[in-house]
């Protein structure tokens, strides 16, 4: 496996998942200390438990659907779409179409590594 937070390039066959629940699995594409790109796949009733953290986050839909709740207010997103994620805010999403998502960190998530 690559170290992959210090390639240039990252071809993502060299990327492990990693296993995060029944239906969820991650993998840490590409970081250094101030950004960090995690893909993260789900299958159809896979949960992002609400949760919050420090890092902006800006996520874009690759593929499927997500119902994505950010501070109380949920919205029904699909490939192509976009969410922010302002520090501290609360935030999760359940997946309600088999998908893929993209998720960019400011800085870098320590605790995934």
């Amino acid at each position: 496996m690559i170290n992959n937070a210090t390639e240039n390039f990252v071809a993502d066959d060299d990327v492990q998942w990693e296993q995060v629940s029944d239906l969820v699995r991650r993998k840490i594409m590409s970081y250094d200390d101030k950004l960090m790109l995690v893909k993260v796949e789900f299958e159809k009733g896979g949960v992002g438990q609400l949760h919050e953290h420090y890092h902006s986050q800006t996520t874009f839909v690759e593929s499927g659907s997500f119902d994505v709740t950010i501070d109380g207010e949920t919205k029904t997103l699909k490939k192509g779409d976009v969410f922010y994620i302002p520090p501290h805010a609360l935030h999760g999403a359940v997946c309600t179409e088999k998908g893929v998502l993209l998720d960019f960190f400011s800085p870098m998530r320590e605790d995934f590594l």
